[in-house]
């Protein structure tokens, strides 16, 4: 069996992602660490050294997921308009990730998940960047940052996680070009009409239709 002994950052690599490549598939409780250490064509010893345990490498496949969240609090627009198509668009990226959430929500239900705490630094940064916003005035500042932040990732991963359900309500799969298009512009519609002067604007022109 090959170890890659006299290379550890690469052998950690491999390790990392056939554990990831496991987790994905099975789940942290599906997951055995014997095929693991055969995907990365490592002795279980081997694996054990770099990362104590199976949760060990569940942490380490978590911590990927959180330095990719901080980029993504990072790098979001703070338009909210521009916003939810931005985090449509990175989600389908990112369908790998959602499948761990998928398995970790059927695993451990409401209880406390692995690195909690962690995996929280992401979304307090994002609340702050929900109030800055308000604060700002782009965004209505009657709406709780918290729950804003659980409607974002509901409105943009909900599609990748339940394709079933996006067949069945419009026809189309979460894959195909057109559904794209269509959702993307019907967030970007949705993000503008959570801004005040959109609100403010739009009415006057109501009370006018309705004269």
């Amino acid at each position: 069996m090959v170890t890659f002994a006299r290379d550890p950052v690469r052998t950690r690599e491999r390790i990392l992602r056939a554990a990831r490549r496991e987790f994905v598939a099975k789940g942290f409780a599906g997951a055995r660490v014997d095929a693991i250490a055969r995907a990365a064509r490592v002795n279980k010893r081997m694996l054990y050294h770099y990362y104590g345990d199976k949760e060990g490498l569940y942490r380490a496949t978590l911590y990927e997921g959180m330095a990719t969240n901080l980029d993504l609090v990072a790098s979001a627009p703070a338009d909210p308009a521009d916003l939810l198509p931005f985090l449509f668009a990175r989600a389908a990226k990112r369908v790998d990730g959602i499948r761990l959430l998928q398995w970790e929500a059927l695993g451990a239900g409401d209880r406390k998940p692995i690195a909690e705490d962690e995996r929280r630094k992401a979304w307090i940064e994002g609340t702050e960047r929900i109030r800055d916003a308000q604060r700002a005035g782009r965004l209505h500042a009657d709406l709780d940052p918290e729950y804003f932040v659980l409607a974002l990732m509901a409105l943009t991963i909900f599609p990748h996680a339940f394709p079933q359900l996006v067949r069945i309500v419009t026809g189309a799969r979460p894959a195909d070009a057109e559904f794209q298009q269509r959702q993307a512009r019907f967030l970007r519609r949705l993000g503008h009409h959570l801004q005040p002067s959109a609100a403010h604007a739009a009415a006057p022109a109501a009370k006018e239709k309705h004269r």
